[in-house]
C-alpha cells in the first residue's frame, strides 16, 4: 500500500478544481438525497460494468481491477473522461460447477492479482484465481485452486493470501500461498476464548482482513477489530484487539439477532494509510424497526503508530437517511482508502465523500457527491492526488422494491479530488459536522451543520498530497509523546 501510494503522488500532474456539493447534511428528501447535496455537476466520466462489486487501483495509478460477481474485470482509468474495459475475466470456466460466482473481492500487487469467491456460502463451488496482469488486455491464470471455505474478503501480499475463512468453524483468517496453495496457518477469536463459539455466526464473523508491513487487522464484526503479527505468515501471533464491547457483554445479549445489524459494533472494514500508523475500521450497520440505536454506521480512526496499545482519535458520521432499515435508503459505511493524508469513502446511496485526515483528530470534509437515485457505492478508490478518484456503483443490488431502482447505475465513476491546499501557520480548520473527535460526546446521526467549503480550482499538486500523506505517520508519532 506504502508503494502504491507514493508512485501515484509522484507521478500525478496539476489540480483538477473541485467541483460538485458541499459537506453540510440537511434533512434528507424520500429518496434520501438532501435537496443541497443533489449533484449540480456531473462526474468526470463514467463505464458501465455490470455486477460491479469491489474495486482496486493499481500502483500507477493507471487502471483499476473489478470485482464483477462473475469474475473481474480490467479497466483503463488512467484518463477519467474516456475509462475503457481492457478485459474480463473468469474463473474455473471449464469446471463441472464453474465458473466460479459470487466473487465480490480481488486484491493487486505489482503485476499479480488474487480474486477470490464466493462472498456467501451458497455455491459449491469455493475458491480462487491468482493472475499475472502485466499485460492488462490479457491477463493470464497462474493458478486457481479450490478451497473449503468462502471468501468475503481477501488481501494479497508478497504472494500470500488472505482470506476470510467463511465456513469454517471459527470463521478464521486463513493464510495460504497464492501460487501453489497451500496452506500455511489459520487464526480465529476461538483461539483467544473458546466462549467466542456460543456466539452466532452472525455477531462472530470475519468479514475483513488488511495486511501491512507484517501486520494483519481483522473487521470480526461485534467481536471487534483484532490486529495480528504475520511477518511469519506460518505463525501468526495476537498483538492486540483494537476495539470491540467485553465477550461476558456480547454473551448476555437475549436479542442477538437484532445486535449483528444494529450498532454498537458490527466492524466490517479495515485499512491502514501509507506509513502503517492510522488505522480506518468502517462499520455497517442499519436500524431494526427504526428503533433505537439504530443505524447507520460510520467510520472510526485509531493512531496504531504503537499497535499493542491502539488509541482511538476520532469519527466519520455517516450521511443522512430517511430510513435507516436494511429495507430502506442506505447510507452506512462501506468500503474506502487511507491515501495521501484523505480518506475516500462509500456510503452506498449516501454516495462518496473525500475527507481531510492530516490531522486525524479532526477529520474535516472536502467534497461530497450523492445522487441516491443514481448511484450506490461500494468503495471509493483514489487515482492521481489533486486530480481524480473513483467512486464503484452498484447498480440496484439491494435496493428496497418500494423505490424505482431503474436509474441506478453499476459501473465506475471519476471525481474530482479536491485540490490540495497548505494553511499558513496562523489559518485553523474546523471539522465538519460529519465528523466527530474522540473527545466528542454522543452516538447520533449527523446534525446539520456550517458547510465546509469545496476547494476551488486551486494550484494544488498531487506530489504535495503524497507528500501529506506521508507526514501523517511522523505526525501520529508525535501526537503519542506529548
Amino acid at each position: 500500500m506504502r508503494r502504491r501510494s507514493v508512485l501515484r503522488a509522484v507521478g500525478s500532474g496539476f489540480a483538477i478544481g473541485s467541483v460538485g456539493v458541499a459537506g453540510a447534511h440537511p434533512t434528507a428528501t424520500s429518496n434520501g438525497t438532501p435537496p443541497d447535496e443533489t449533484p449540480a455537476s456531473q462526474p468526470l466520466g463514467t463505464v458501465s460494468i455490470d455486477d460491479t462489486r469491489e474495486a482496486v487501483v493499481d500502483e500507477a495509478g493507471q487502471r483499476a481491477y473489478v470485482a464483477t460477481v462473475d469474475g473481474f474485470a480490467v479497466v483503463d482509468v488512467a484518463d477519467p473522461s474516456d475509462m475503457t474495459v481492457l478485459a474480463r475475466e473468469s474463473i474455473f470456466a471449464d469446471h463441472e460447477d464453474g465458473p466460479l460466482t459470487g466473487i465480490w473481492d480481488l486484491h493487486p500487487e505489482g503485476d499479480r492479482l488474487l480474486v477470490a469467491g464466493p462472498a456467501y456460502g451458497r455455491p459449491s463451488l469455493r475458491g480462487f484465481g491468482y493472475f499475472d496482469v502485466s499485460d492488462p488486455t490479457e491477463p493470464e491464470l497462474i493458478a486457481a485452486h479450490e478451497t473449503d471455505f468462502y471468501t468475503h474478503n481477501c488481501v494479497l501480499r508478497d504472494g500470500i493470501g488472505y482470506f476470510t475463512g467463511s465456513g469454517r468453524d471459527g470463521s478464521p483468517l486463513v493464510i495460504l500461498d497464492a501460487e501453489s496453495g497451500e496452506e500455511l496457518a489459520q487464526w480465529s477469536v476461538h483461539d483467544v476464548d473458546e466462549r467466542w463459539a456460543e456466539l452466532p455466526f452472525g455477531m462472530v464473523n470475519l468479514h475483513d482482513v488488511w495486511v501491512d508491513d507484517g501486520l494483519a487487522y481483522l473487521a470480526y464484526w461485534d467481536a471487534g477489530t483484532w490486529c495480528l503479527d504475520v511477518s511469519d505468515p506460518a505463525d501468526p501471533t495476537l498483538v492486540s484487539r483494537v476495539r470491540g464491547r467485553p465477550l461476558d457483554e456480547l454473551l448476555a445479549i437475549e436479542n442477538q439477532s437484532h445486535e449483528r445489524t444494529e450498532p454498537p459494533g458490527n466492524d466490517h472494514f479495515v485499512t491502514v494509510d501509507e506509513s502503517g500508523d492510522l488505522l480506518g475500521i468502517g462499520t455497517e450497520s442499519w436500524a431494526v424497526d427504526q428503533r433505537p440505536p439504530g443505524g447507520p454506521g460510520g467510520i472510526e480512526f485509531y493512531d496504531v503508530s504503537d499497535p499493542s496499545d491502539p488509541e482511538r482519535l476520532s469519527e466519520i458520521v455517516p450521511p443522512p437517511t430517511p430510513d435507516p432499515s436494511r429495507g430502506g435508503v442506505w447510507t452506512t459505511s462501506h468500503n474506502f482508502e487511507l491515501a495521501a493524508g484523505r480518506c475516500y469513502a462509500s456510503w452506498y446511496q449516501g454516495g462518496v465523500t473525500v475527507h481531510d485526515v492530516s490531522d486525524p483528530t479532526e477529520p474535516t470534509e472536502r467534497y461530497h457527491w450523492r445522487d441516491a437515485g443514481r448511484g450506490k457505492f461500494w468503495t471509493a478508490q483514489l487515482v492521481a492526488p489533486g486530480e481524480h478518484f473513483l467512486g464503484a456503483s452498484i447498480g440496484a443490488y439491494g435496493s428496497n422494491t418500494d423505490t424505482d431502482d431503474s436509474s441506478l447505475e453499476s459501473g465506475l465513476f471519476a471525481f474530482p479530488d479536491p485540490a490540495v491546499s497548505t494553511p499558513s501557520p496562523t489559518q485553523s480548520s474546523e471539522p465538519s459536522s460529519s465528523a466527530r473527535s474522540a473527545a466528542d460526546e454522543g452516538d447520533g446521526p449527523a446534525t446539520d451543520g456550517e458547510e465546509t467549503p469545496v476547494s476551488g480550482s486551486g494550484d494544488g499538486l498531487g506530489v504535495g498530497a503524497g507528500l501529506l500523506g506521508l507526514g501523517l505517520g511522523a505526525w501520529l508519532r508525535r501526537h503519542r509523546s506529548e
